[in-house]
Order: C-alpha cells, then sequence, then structure tokens
C-alpha cells in the first residue's frame, strides 16, 4: 500500500454519528471499531469508537475516534479538512451536504485568486475548507 496524508479527527463521544454522516456526504466503505471489541468490552466506553476508517470512492480517507477517557478533547481548534479539485459538481455537493446544519464563515464563491471556496464547520464542530480549482483551458 503505498503511503497515504489523511485527517484523523477525535471526537467528544460522537465517533460513530459522525463519521455515519461523512459517509453519507462522501459514500464508501465505513469501518467501525470499538473499545468494547479490544479490550474493554465491560467498561462505560464499550460502545464508544476507538478506531474509525472511511474510504470513499473518490480516494478519499478519513479516520476518527472517540478521546479515550480522561484526554482533553477541543473540537475544531488546530486543523481543517480540506477538500479540492476541479469538479464543481461533485465538490458543491460536498460543500452543500457539510455545510447544513453548519457555519457557514466563508460562503462558496469567486476568490481573488481565481478558485470558488468557501469555509464551514459542519455540525459536528469540524472547520473545512473546499476549493473548486479554476481550469486552465
Amino acid at each position: 500500500m503505498a503511503s497515504r496524508l489523511n485527517p484523523y479527527i477525535s471526537f467528544a463521544g460522537d465517533a460513530r454519528q459522525a463519521m455515519e454522516f461523512y459517509k453519507e456526504v462522501f459514500g464508501g466503505t465505513l469501518a467501525l471499531n470499538t473499545y468494547g471489541e479490544y479490550g474493554k468490552p465491560d467498561s462505560p466506553e464499550a460502545d464508544k469508537i476507538m478506531h474509525a476508517m472511511l474510504e470513499t470512492p473518490s480516494g478519499f480517507t478519513l479516520m476518527g475516534a472517540d478521546s479515550p477517557p480522561g484526554m482533553e478533547h477541543t473540537p475544531g481548534s488546530n486543523f481543517s479538512v480540506s477538500l479540492s479539485g476541479d469538479d464543481e459538481a461533485e465538490l458543491r455537493g460536498y460543500w452543500e451536504k457539510l455545510s447544513a446544519g453548519g457555519t457557514v464563515s466563508v460562503p462558496m464563491e469567486k476568490q481573488m485568486w481565481g478558485d470558488v471556496f468557501g469555509m464551514c464547520t459542519d455540525r459536528f464542530g469540524i472547520p473545512w475548507m473546499v476549493d473548486i480549482i479554476e481550469s486552465q483551458s
């Protein structure tokens, strides 16, 4: 397998719901593993997600987990997830789904550098940047 770069997101107990939402947005195959499956079947966090991985038909990989007990969770404070490309219909579709129920900080519109770009925070507190690259014709 080739090396890949992808975001890994920590959640405050709603990793399952968030990862299922992202599967609705992007499609693909979602694998969910709980703490209970990995040696803590009787613990309060047994049904929480220890590791989740979404692999999409577009080649995206998104990983995430519920923060372990005792670990501080600060959503969205140190990263953004960036989607970029030149398939305007696909990227606008992602934008519509990600921004629905969330907060738009930069509306999806043409920017001074020529691309169509927007920034939003989805309903789970994750910041996203979507950049539709201007085609060079």
